[in-house]
């Protein structure tokens, strides 16, 4: 497949995101291919570790293709966004418990898909030129992939902050935050992999590691848990509002420009992860609402403004001040018999 190369290189499972020309956007195809992979060296005996990487300098994965997922549901298919999540979210519960170490190398931008990618496997490798984040409520979703288990399991209200502003992360924020484990410069990478391929040894991971770079995020984590220690939207707005520091304004500008429903949802659904934080629970809980973000929720609006038009000018379904319990909890409600199903593993 030319998208992505999987192969197997002296002791370790190799996959690497080939799309550099798009950020190395998942796609549909890629998703069952890496599972298989997956399968495959796991009953490999000669097989040690997997390393996932991808080309290019500016993006790791900045996500997962959704212009196609907009096409199809603006012609009436929303079921094909909702097989992509499922299949997707599977394979994130799969990394996350997978019985070998993996081994993410995480450059540029590291988005949405990027991040159910790289950021549950066993060793998470930031360099430099790392950014991450979890943008979607800019596009009308909430953070997923069990991005939602990150975000509240990071410190105080970090992930809360990190969710509503959409803020980028760069490797000591990152690893702050507890979407990286080591940052290693991004020169020592080849080195890396290739003694990884030869040897099968993680302690070369640990050997190449450098001290973590300054997070200003953690320099700020009083006044972010200040600022977002409330569990209501409008009462999160109402304080930024009233806060004159740069850290408010530019959290309250951000927060201006993503969708009011999603922001409500993206609360709730971390209050409700924090309550059961497991890999499983969270992205069921995630699965609730991006089944029904085309159909009910401002996900189709979202991605014309930002992708497809580009007029980056939404017309949310909400203010701050409309969005109700009841919107929330219609996003969020159990499927019943749709229900994500994962396979249950430790």
């Amino acid at each position: 497949m030319k998208e992505i190369h999987i192969r197997t290189v002296g002791r370790a499972g190799r996959i690497t995101i080939r799309r550099p020309e798009a950020l190395n956007a998942l796609t549909h195809r890629m998703i069952p291919a890496i599972g298989t992979a997956l399968d495959d060296w796991a009953a490999n005996e000669n097989v040690d570790l997997v390393i996932i990487d991808a080309q290019g300098e500016k993006a790791f994965c900045a996500g997962g293709d959704i212009a196609v997922m907009y096409n199809a549901g603006k012609n009436g298919d929303f079921e094909f966004g909702r097989r992509f999540w499922r299949d997707e979210y599977r394979l994130n519960s799969r990394l996350a418990g997978y019985t070998k170490p993996i081994v993410s190398l995480m450059q540029g931008f590291v988005m949405g898909g990027g991040v159910g990618l790289g950021c549950h496997a066993s060793h998470r490798i930031v360099g430099n030129s790392s950014r991450v984040a979890m943008p979607e409520c800019g596009i009308g979703l909430v953070p997923d992939v069990g991005g939602s288990l990150i975000l509240a399991k990071a410190p105080g209200r970090l992930g809360e902050y990190l969710a509503l502003t959409s803020a980028r992360m760069g490797p000591g924020d990152a690893i702050h935050a507890g979407f990286a484990d080591r940052y290693i410069p991004e020169s020592s990478w080849p080195p890396l992999v290739a003694a990884l391929e030869d040897s099968g040894d993680l302690s070369l991971v640990e050997a190449a590691a450098c001290p973590s770079p300054e997070s200003r995020m953690m320099a700020a984590q009083a006044e972010i848990d200040r600022l977002f220690s409330d569990s209501s939207l409008v009462d999160i707005l109402h304080r930024l509002e009233m806060s004159a520091t740069s850290l408010a304004t530019d959290a309250a500008k951000a927060m201006g420009r993503n969708s009011p429903l999603s922001m409500a949802c993206a609360l709730e659904l971390l209050n409700r992860v924090r309550a059961n934080p497991k890999i499983h629970n969270a992205l069921r809980q995630e699965y609730r609402f991006t089944s029904r973000a085309s159909e009910h929720g401002d996900f189709m609006e979202g991605i014309r403004a930002r992708i497809i038009d580009k007029d980056h000018s939404p017309e949310w379904m909400h203010d701050p001040e409309t969005v109700t319990p009841r919107d929330v909890t219609a996003l969020l409600a159990p499927l019943g018999n749709a229900e994500l199903i994962l396979e249950e593993t430790s």
